[in-house]
């Protein structure tokens, strides 16, 4: 996986991105997103990275993350948060994972944990532009293509 410092400057572009050109849906999924690795980084400072077993507090922090994009799954009129919601959803079996399979070692079980929030950033990120250019069109009085 990319380390952290590239993590947190993609998180930091795609945050930007969405606050700047995005909808209220996109900037609360970027929200979501930091504040998802805020307590995720916060909890890694307190117990430590093992991934030996299930790793309870980052799973609290991923089906809280999972309720949010539901939350905005839900009561949105767009597509794309429905993908950012499954891709969390993959992300959270991989707890399940560890959970029936304690013998999986730790490091498939960290990177299956971390690899779906750069889909989920990939998603934001095309929403985000697909909303900042539907509202170009609509100023203009032209249909969106």
């Amino acid at each position: 996986m990319l380390g952290t410092y590239n993590y947190l400057a993609i998180l930091a572009a795609v945050s930007l991105y969405a606050f700047l050109k995005g909808r209220a849906d996109e900037r609360l999924a970027a929200a979501i997103c930091i504040v998802a690795t805020a307590a995720t980084h916060g909890l890694m400072l307190f117990i430590g990275e093992t991934y030996a077993r299930v790793e309870t507090g980052l799973l609290l922090v991923d089906f809280a993350t999972l309720l949010a994009f539901m939350y905005i799954a839900l009561r949105t009129d767009r597509f794309w948060p429905l993908w950012v919601a499954g891709f969390q959803l993959t992300t959270l079996f991989s707890h399940v994972l560890k959970a029936v399979q304690l013998d999986l070692m730790p490091q498939a079980y960290a990177a299956a944990a971390k690899f779906w929030v750069y889909p989920i950033f990939l998603v934001i990120v095309v929403g985000t532009w697909r909303s900042s250019r539907r509202r170009a069109a609509e100023r203009r009085g032209a249909s969106p293509a």
